[in-house]
């Protein structure tokens, strides 16, 4: 886990492409609102005392991790999660105009496997044992965000690697039509 101050570098510097890549996600985080502005001075400019308990311990974590990797995904669910992380790569067979015209650097490997594991968290939290396309959909900006990199014409028009993943999401489509004549 790592935070970024986006207003300067001054005693910081930007992690290259192939760290970043070994992050899970990229959240973005807005400001804080009135509430959550109180709370913070509340915790941090007066006398308060945290009353900080364990909630796991790392045989838990360990036994989460497992549990993860057991939720099933269908191979063409798997399939749609590399479509989206190949349609980032510009020129490639699954890239979308978009991708084309504003990216330089597609997603890594790294990418689908961060989406899968997401997709079967999500599942999991949903109360399934399968992953479900709405699933991948829903994970698939923050496991990228920070895996892609656009070109000059992307930062000179004001693109932003969430406006190009959105499209790409919206214009990958679940199943391709060799997969639906393979299952008649």
């Amino acid at each position: 886990m790592a935070t970024q101050n986006p207003l300067e570098q001054e005693g910081t510097y930007p992690l290259p492409e192939a760290q970043l890549d070994r992050f899970f996600y990229k959240l973005i985080v807005q400001y804080s609102g009135r509430a959550e502005l109180k709370q913070i001075l509340d915790r941090t400019t007066t006398n308060h005392k945290a009353d900080v308990q364990p909630v796991i311990d790392g045989a838990r974590i360990i036994a989460h991790q497992n549990l993860v990797k057991r939720v099933v995904i269908a191979p063409h669910v798997q399939d749609y999660a590399i479509r989206c992380t190949l349609a980032t790569h510009p020129q490639g067979m699954f890239a979308i105009p978009m991708t084309n015209q504003f990216l330089r650097v597609g997603a890594s490997p790294r990418a689908a496997q961060a989406i899968t594991l997401a997709s079967k968290v999500r599942a999991l939290l949903d109360g399934r044992f399968h992953v479900s396309f709405d699933d991948i959909k829903h994970v698939a900006t923050a496991a990228m965000r920070h895996r892609i990199i656009l070109n000059f014409e992307g930062e000179a028009e004001g693109i932003t690697t969430d406006m190009v993943l959105e499209k790409v999401i919206a214009e990958t489509p679940e199943t391709i039509a060799e997969e639906v004549a393979a299952s008649r």
